[in-house]
């Protein structure tokens, strides 16, 4: 029973308590009356104060069809009126959380549509201005045979960006799913150390891999380029006679492989954004595009793990990729 329930039926039954007691006509006629005018009174206050609560919370569902962020007012009443405003307001709160959520994904296709356009942009321009030269009748075999392999080249390039940025985009929107199986870390190793090595050796680099004689439960393709993007990483980063070294071990809890070089090492301002997309340090080569780190750093997050990097200048780098049992 409300409050003002409990107020009507202990009025009234004052009222035929008196009415009892009295038993006079005159004086039942007055309690009676009193009775009827407290009840009336009662009656108006309350449909006042419906009213105006029924004005705020239309006043309030209007202004809040410009203004989602709008926020909604207290509601102390447990009444019907009450259960009503309160579903109201958890109903424009979950409007409010689907619509930032919608206006985030739009901001953030925006600026991954720019970051494309962008990145696209110079290789396009290459094509076009050789494509340009090829024209020429008089151009010699030689000339258009460097300038088929540029355009070649450059069309790689594009093709390279363009899968690795529909990886990041299926990763961010969660579609893109790990498939683990069996791994043996010392024939996961050699096999990227037989496909880096080459790189290495172009560069006079020493490229060091030994992991555990053990077994963790990963997605064997998507790995080993997480793990190949930092190893490359350290590589482009080394002079030549330098080092880039992979360790591991493993306990009960996670697999840690460790990823160290030698090399320039990466600028304390730089370090904390690294692993962003597109974000390329002052020492970055000219042929970087800044989403090999980014593209490791979800492939080993959708791994349920973890990588960091700890960096000095002039000393050299060194990843840290934890994962944890899958």
């Amino acid at each position: 029973m409300t409050a003002q329930g409990y107020i009507r039926t202990s009025a009234s039954a004052a009222a035929v308590l008196l009415c009892l007691i009295f038993r006079e006509p005159v004086h039942c006629c007055i309690i009676l009356g009193i009775l009827a005018a407290f009840l009336l009174s009662e009656s108006l206050i309350a449909d006042f104060r419906r009213k105006r609560r029924l004005n705020a919370l239309i006043d309030y569902i209007t202004r809040v069809q410009d203004d989602l962020s709008l926020a909604a007012p207290e509601c102390a009443a447990e009444d019907q009126l009450g259960i009503l405003q309160s579903e109201i307001y958890k109903v424009v709160a979950l409007l409010r959380e689907q619509y930032s959520g919608e206006r985030k994904q739009k901001e953030y296709m925006a600026d991954l549509l720019s970051d494309i356009s962008h990145q696209i942009k110079t290789p396009l321009t290459a094509i076009q201005l050789m494509t340009e030269l090829l024209e020429h009748p008089d151009l010699s075999g030689e000339k258009r045979l460097e300038y088929a392999e540029k355009i070649d080249s450059q069309v790689s390039r594009i093709t390279w960006l363009i899968r690795n940025l529909l990886t990041l985009s299926q990763l961010d929107a969660g579609v893109l799913r790990m498939k683990p199986v069996p791994i043996r870390l010392p024939d996961f190793a050699a096999e990227i150390q037989s496909a880096l090595e080459i790189m290495a050796e172009v560069r006079g680099i020493s490229l060091e891999m030994k992991l555990p004689d053990a077994e963790i439960r990963a997605d064997l393709h998507w790995l080993r380029e997480a793990l190949m993007n930092i190893i490359k990483n350290c590589i482009e980063h080394t002079d030549a006679g330098g080092y880039v070294r992979v360790s591991g071990m493993q306990n009960n809890l996670f697999t840690e492989i460790t990823v160290t070089d030698n090399g320039c090492g990466i600028r304390a301002e730089d370090l904390p954004h690294i692993f962003e997309r597109f974000y390329k340090a002052e020492n970055a080569s000219a042929q970087s595009v800044g989403i090999g780190l980014a593209l490791a750093k979800q492939i080993i997050h959708a791994h349920s793990g973890t990588v960091d990097a700890v960096s000095e200048t002039g000393s050299g780098t060194t990843f840290t990729v934890k994962l944890y049992a899958m």
